[in-house]
């Protein structure tokens, strides 16, 4: 009976098993914690061979374990490297296998980007209102530069790609180099001291250059930060000479290239933008000698032509007097293709002489000078093959003149021959033509006799 009247036991309270508990800190911890920048400093990295990478995070008073999956496609991955102080962008979790709070890290960046961006694009606003990136500002790189100055490092690739460039396209062009730090703390103002340094080279014993090349090779933001300060941006608008500004990689503008006259993607592209290619103008030279030519032949073909067609229709008209005009035309014509020739050949020779004397000063390939030369004996012989042309043309326009009289009506009356024409002056070819009293008249080689027919 006890037992039926005794107090029934509470229920045991169920216990939730160690995975169920870690998962519900995992759930509380993502919703609301979620995603979230978070800054401090990277310690322990781990890359794994699967592309996962691995590290904790830190700063004075805690840490926390990072993993960043599939690392190498992230943004901002060349920035995690232990000991730099990063900013990362990451989902909160817990990992249920040890229980251990971690962060997903999304991608990542150099802690303190933001406040450079915030002070490129103030000092962009800046400089743009003072109308320092206006295209009306900027002047054209001149097409034949003698002299190429350049503000680098003399270490760095920068440089050697540059100077290579020079060399393959332009070898008759001097450089000028301007070395400076590129990066670091107070480089900025070595790199504007140089860029003024250049526009006033007298005064300091070097070479006036006709291009300036500014620039250095790749790197991250705050390796390249020194080219966006305001004292570089104003050395470059306040240059004398054109300047192309040539920083990092295609990706990478600064405030140099808003402010330069013209930006390169890259040194090696600055150096080609620079200057022209020789083979290019070579082979322009060759083309200009052809088309001279060609127009020297096809001048005296049309001569050619002028004089077949006075010979096909000489003989119908007085030989003597048609020939006088056509030969006065040839002589006028002869002495204007003699001095445009010679025109021609005299500028194309000028022109030659100057590039070769450019070329010489400035150490022009050799066989620029061996085509010129070719170029001078060319012509040469075209002026004495068009000249032998014209002499033989006259000469035989001579002898067809002389055959001309020597066949005409003229030769016959000097051999005693006589026309009679009547009053009228119509030739009388038969004496059946003649009537009694007609008046006559009988022409002979010095001069004419009047009669009247008597029967």
């Amino acid at each position: 009976m006890d037992d039926l009247f005794a107090k029934p036991k509470p229920p045991e309270p169920k216990a939730l098993s160690v995975t169920q508990l870690v998962r519900r800190i995992k759930n509380v911890v993502e919703v609301s914690v979620g995603e979230v920048w978070i800054e401090g400093e990277v310690s322990n990295l781990k890359k794994q061979a699967s592309g996962h990478w691995y590290f904790s995070l830190k700063d004075a008073g805690a840490q926390i374990q990072c993993a960043m999956f599939g690392a190498r496609k992230r943004q901002g991955c060349d920035a995690l490297e232990d000991g730099a102080n990063v900013r990362v962008f990451a989902e909160a979790s817990v990992y249920e296998a040890r229980g251990q709070l971690q962060i997903i890290v999304l991608k990542a960046e150099r802690a303190g980007l933001g406040d450079l961006q915030a002070r490129f694009e103030a000092l962009k606003r800046k400089l743009q209102g003072e109308g320092l990136f206006d295209a009306a500002r900027k002047r054209a790189i001149p097409k034949f530069p003698r002299v190429v100055g350049i503000v680098t490092s003399d270490t760095g690739a920068a440089i050697r790609d540059i100077l290579h460039v020079l060399g393959r396209r332009a070898p008759w062009v001097q450089p000028v180099l301007m070395p400076v730090r590129v990066q670091g703390k107070g480089a900025e103002c070595e790199i504007a001291r140089a860029i003024e340094r250049m526009g006033d080279p007298e005064a300091r014993g070097i070479p006036r250059c006709d291009v300036l090349i500014v620039g250095r090779g790749g790197g991250s933001i705050e390796d390249l930060w020194n080219f966006n300060e305001e004292v570089v941006a104003r050395a470059i608008a306040a240059c004398p000479i054109p300047v192309i500004s040539a920083v990092g990689h295609e990706i990478d503008f600064t405030i140099a290239d808003f402010v330069a006259d013209l930006r390169a993607p890259t040194p090696s592209a600055a150096a080609e933008l620079a200057v022209p290619d020789g083979d290019e103008v070579v082979a322009r030279f060759e083309g200009l000698r052809r088309r001279m030519a060609r127009q020297v032949v096809q001048r005296l073909a049309r001569v050619g032509q002028a004089v077949d067609s006075l010979k096909r229709g000489v003989f119908q008209r007085d030989g003597e007097r048609l020939l006088r005009e056509p030969s006065m035309r040839i002589d006028v014509l002869r002495a204007r293709l003699d001095r445009q020739l010679r025109a021609s050949l005299e500028q194309a020779a000028a022109r030659l002489k100057e590039a070769v004397a450019s070329h010489r000063a400035h150490h022009p390939a050799r066989v620029l000078e061996r085509r010129g030369e070719r170029l001078d004996a060319l012509a040469r012989r075209l002026e004495k093959a068009g000249s032998d042309v014209l002499a033989r043309q006259d000469e035989k326009l001579r002898r067809l003149g002389g055959l001309l009289r020597a066949l005409g009506p003229e030769s016959a009356f000097q051999r005693g021959f006589t026309v009679t024409l009547d009053e009228h002056g119509r030739l009388l070819r038969s004496a059946g033509e003649v009537r009694a009293g007609q008046r006559l008249t009988t022409r002979f080689a010095d001069g004419e006799v009047t009669s009247v027919a008597e029967e």
